[in-house]
């Protein structure tokens, strides 16, 4: 197997030398590409655009082939393991996910395994025809949903404003959300894996709902499962290279030094945190990649360029950034001004490198 043409996005999360820092963002494949919806209405629904291996490899690669990007991700949904499980999911139109079986009682979580990773085949399929069709351009980026977040859904039936149900179960029964979480966390780690004998060259785990958790929850029913996760995960890929792990919690900026100590080789941040202080906080143990808001998008050429100035500037000299957004890009975003982002972190990063 040839070398990664572009490896500055891998050597950035193992903390290596960089000529500048490498940049990609979160749900960069999607909704605010006229290209990704064109094809989004041949798929027809949304899974059926996940499970089919030609749709999946060329809306993976819109972004890659628009932009300069410094990594592409897989495109699927952190949905697709509680999909194995059973659950019957379907995606609305304006309502998003819904599981037609919810894990809401003693007997629906006592029914609950992990899945046989054969149901997850077009997922891994996905994984080895982008690799094929990237061409070792720049690396791809496996991941899933944490072990906490899936329960969210599992336990609400699907997406939630309040989140009464899993907690309610958290506080009241802790005993059947840990039975969930282990679940989930075999059945992640078994599905990372598996992508990363497809191919995949890192994984990210995003615990999109963990910042809903008190203090003390946060590192009984998140943190613990997906350090667990990390521990389970193959380091090195067929050649023997090392497959870095990203772990994003959004709304997890009070945890980052616990976080640091989970086994991951970098944080994602969100908007809120201070990158300086996130980076002083972390020491040398992991990489940082963040944290530009999606909605300073919306914002003009020179606003985006202000703001990536900004970022650069707070996270200082050195190794060890990777440039991302602090959350998925909104769907209106207009693709030239992710250009102007994607153009200013290449060209201001090389002073700090």
């Amino acid at each position: 197997m040839t070398a990664l043409q572009n490896n500055t996005f891998i050597k950035a999360l193992l903390k290596q030398d960089t000529e500048y820092t490498p940049v990609w963002l979160m749900r960069q494949a999607g909704r605010y590409l006229p290209e990704y919806r064109e094809v989004r209405q041949n798929a027809g629904g949304f899974m059926d655009l996940c499970r089919n291996t030609d749709f999946a490899t060329e809306v993976t690669l819109q972004p890659i082939d628009r932009f300069n990007l410094d990594a592409a991700i897989l495109f699927s949904d952190i949905l697709t393991v509680p999909d194995a499980m059973g659950l019957g999911l379907s995606f609305v139109a304006g309502e998003g996910p819904k599981f037609a079986h919810p894990v809401q009682d003693e007997k629906a979580v006592q029914q609950l395994a992990v899945p046989d990773m054969e149901k997850l085949s077009y997922v891994f399929n996905a994984v080895a025809s982008i690799k094929n069709a990237l061409n070792n351009r720049v690396p791809l980026i496996g991941f899933s949903g944490s072990p906490f977040t899936l329960a969210c859904y599992m336990i609400e039936g699907g997406g939630s404003r309040d989140f009464r149900l899993v907690k309610e179960m958290l506080y009241r029964r802790p005993d059947l959300l840990h039975r969930v979480l282990e679940i989930n966390a075999n059945a992640v780690t078994a599905y990372l894996n598996q992508q990363i004998a497809a191919g995949a060259n890192a994984v990210q785990i995003f615990d999109t709902w963990g910042g809903i958790l008190s203090d003390a929850a946060f590192g009984e029913f998140s943190l613990q499962y997906i350090t667990k996760i990390i521990n389970g995960l193959t380091k090195q890929d067929a050649n023997g290279n090392q497959v870095p792990v990203i772990v994003f919690v959004k709304g997890g900026g009070l945890w980052l030094e616990q976080m640091a100590q989970s086994g991951a080789n970098a944080l994602g941040l969100d908007w809120t945190v201070n990158i300086k202080d996130a980076r002083r906080r972390v020491g040398d143990k992991v990489a940082l990649q963040g944290n530009f808001d999606p909605f300073a998008l919306f914002g003009t050429g020179q606003s985006i360029e202000a703001e990536v100035k900004r970022i650069l500037a707070d996270y200082g000299k050195g190794n060890g950034h990777i440039f991302n957004l602090g959350h998925g890009i909104h769907q209106l975003t207009d693709p030239e001004r992710v250009k102007d982002l994607v153009n200013a972190v290449h060209e201001l990063s090389r002073a700090y490198h």
